[in-house]
């Protein structure tokens, strides 16, 4: 197994991990799933939130707001460390991240366009949830950009008024990985992954592949061919099994070859899953919020 670029959480020591699917919004399946999380996580635990806690969903304030109040319970106990918990990039973080750029889009038209494939793809609740819409970005992304760079100052601020909500989107990784004890590679890990990744590409330069790349995660779960002089497929990146928090058809939580994904349409009226996890790859629990 590589090692882990310096945006991938590194799971020192883990004696287990709880992996958390994609949330998009719903703070009430979130706030039963951390009712049922709260004796089941034990020291030498780790909780990794895969993704895509924000969007589509029907209080995306409330949501991050119970996520940072069960972090802090969890971080309160004898043993916890603040690395312990993990919240990673998934596809609503990276466009509220580029939302908020949209100032430097080139002209009004490219603006309005970010916008609109935004808006199809869940970011509304998001922004109602810091007293703005999507009727009234579209309507400043069309003029020019100082009105688009006091909307998104705005936005901004109102993030940075919600306590803990800006530290917690600033400090998204891109992944998670369980790593051996002696560094060396010998035992196989697990990756955590908001909902893709590329299995054509070296684990350090993924990019926005981990939660853009879909069909490349289903590809990489089936095994890549074995090294010349071997026979059969071996798993991508050596790791004993990739997680994913989301899934375009919400199916999960499916195990299939390398691959375990753990999104059953949470924020879409479906179930909130979490899947706990040895640090080599095998389960041992999945529970329902």
């Amino acid at each position: 197994m590589a090692e882990p670029p310096a945006r991938v959480a590194r799971l020192m020591l883990a004696r287990r991990v709880w992996a958390v699917a994609a949330v998009r919004g719903d703070a009430g399946r979130l706030s039963r799933l951390h009712a049922a999380l709260e004796t089941r996580v034990w020291r030498g635990d780790r909780l990794v939130y895969c993704g895509n806690l924000i969007g589509v969903g029907p209080d995306v304030a409330g949501t991050v707001r119970e996520a940072l109040l069960f972090r802090r319970a969890v971080l309160s106990r004898p043993g916890f460390e603040a690395d312990d918990v993990v919240f990673l990039r998934g596809a609503q973080e990276e466009m509220l991240h580029r939302l908020l750029r949209i100032q430097y889009a080139p002209g009004p038209a490219a603006a309005v366009e970010a916008l609109r494939w935004m808006e199809g793809h869940g970011i509304g609740p998001t922004l109602a949830a810091y007293g703005a819409s999507v009727a009234e970005g579209l309507r400043i992304a069309a003029q020019g950009p100082v009105e688009r760079a006091r909307w998104t100052g705005a936005i901004t601020a109102a993030i940075r008024a919600s306590p803990g909500h800006d530290a917690l989107l600033s400090s998204l990784r891109r992944a998670a990985c369980t790593v051996p004890v002696d560094l060396a590679g010998e035992a196989p890990g697990v990756l955590f992954v908001a909902a893709g990744l590329n299995p054509d590409r070296p684990f350090e330069t993924q990019g926005d592949a981990f939660w853009w790349d879909e069909p490349g995660f289903e590809r990489a779960a089936a095994g890549i061919p074995a090294p010349e002089g071997e026979e059969g497929m071996v798993p991508w990146g050596g790791f004993a099994r990739l997680v994913r928090g989301a899934c375009a058809g919400h199916d999960g939580p499916v195990a299939s070859g390398w691959g375990l994904t753990l999104d059953a349409g949470c924020g879409l009226g479906g179930a909130l899953v979490a899947a706990c996890m040895a640090p080599t790859g095998e389960v041992i629990e999945v529970i329902e919020g």
